[in-house]
């Protein structure tokens, strides 16, 4: 069965990609705020809208305020709400201003809303559910920025034992034994707002099956712009589809002066025809819509 659809608080991108909803509101310079419900994180708070009230933890990328401005609202109305203490993790260098601004808020109000500050150096992960964790890894834009890889965990019988009969497997674990090895599944990575770098191409981002990214800029006469900024071009997006094996690439990050349909045609124009269909927009609302639609219909066909 399809999930709902957010109806409430204006129209939020959404994007189905099981068993995950990709949801939330991303327009450059204004607001970016991503959930993902099902592992409850968010990436970015530069609104809180409603439904992202549920995620427990906040991965926020930098400290610009259309990425950060929702967290105090995000804080007090989960207390308000006795959702419990929401987490923010961020690069280790915003800890501190996070921290600061929140003590602002409590000094401001009155009241003492509780907030849980993580820090975490690139490469450093917290676990988020069982067996599921959350990496950062830094990236490179005008202030320190964090991308991010949500991982899973799982054990599996090393290659040697299998075949083996139960009996022995289980002598050989009360031996000591290890006959199992772990196994990391990148599942979802979030490139946070970064120019092109190194980290991009790590197995964190080639390997997972959903890579959220930002891109900014799509006018071919906006190279240097991008470079400035130190965002993603669409050349840019090109050049890691090669690298990148995820069966679903979701661009965020877009600004107003280009329209989505100017967006799709460029991507027309710029990317191999075997990448398109597994490029979105996570704003464009028609194009999802109609895509939401033919997975409804697609179920019904299977369950019918």
């Amino acid at each position: 069965m399809l999930p709902k659809m957010p109806s409430s608080g204006g129209p939020p991108g959404f994007l189905y990609v099981p068993p995950y909803r990709i949801q939330g509101y991303s327009i450059a310079g204004e607001q970016t705020v991503i959930q993902i419900p099902e592992l409850d994180v968010c990436f970015d708070m530069g609104t809180c809208p409603r439904f992202a009230l549920s995620s427990p933890f906040v991965a926020v990328s930098h400290g610009h305020m259309d990425h950060v401005g929702g967290l105090p609202y995000y804080f007090s109305q989960r207390m308000f709400q006795k959702m419990g203490v929401g987490t923010v993790v961020c690069h280790e260098s915003l800890a501190g201003p996070i921290t600061e601004m929140m003590h602002g808020w409590q000094a401001l109000e009155r009241q003492k809303t509780p907030f849980h500050v993580v820090p975490l150096a690139s490469g450093r992960e917290i676990e988020i559910k069982p067996d599921v964790a959350l990496r950062g890894i830094e990236v490179a834009h005008t202030s320190p920025s964090m991308g991010y890889s949500i991982v899973e965990y799982r054990s599996k019988l090393r290659p040697e034992f299998h075949g083996a009969p139960q009996e022995r497997l289980r002598d050989l674990r009360k031996q000591g034994v290890a006959i199992t090895e772990r196994l990391e599944i990148p599942l979802i990575a979030f490139t946070g707002d970064t120019q092109m770098a190194p980290a991009l191409y790590h197995d964190e981002f080639a390997r997972a099956r959903v890579v959220i990214s930002e891109c900014t800029f799509f006018d071919p006469d906006h190279r240097e712009r991008a470079a400035l900024g130190k965002h993603l071009h669409v050349d840019d997006i090109a050049v890691l589809l090669e690298v990148w094996e995820a069966e679903t690439v979701i661009l965020t990050h877009l600004s107003r002066r280009t329209h989505a349909s100017e967006v799709r045609e460029i991507l027309r124009q710029r990317l191999k025809e075997s990448d398109l269909d597994r490029v979105h927009l996570l704003m464009d609302h028609r194009a999802n819509r109609l895509r939401y639609e033919r997975q409804g219909g697609d179920v019904r066909r299977r369950d019918g």
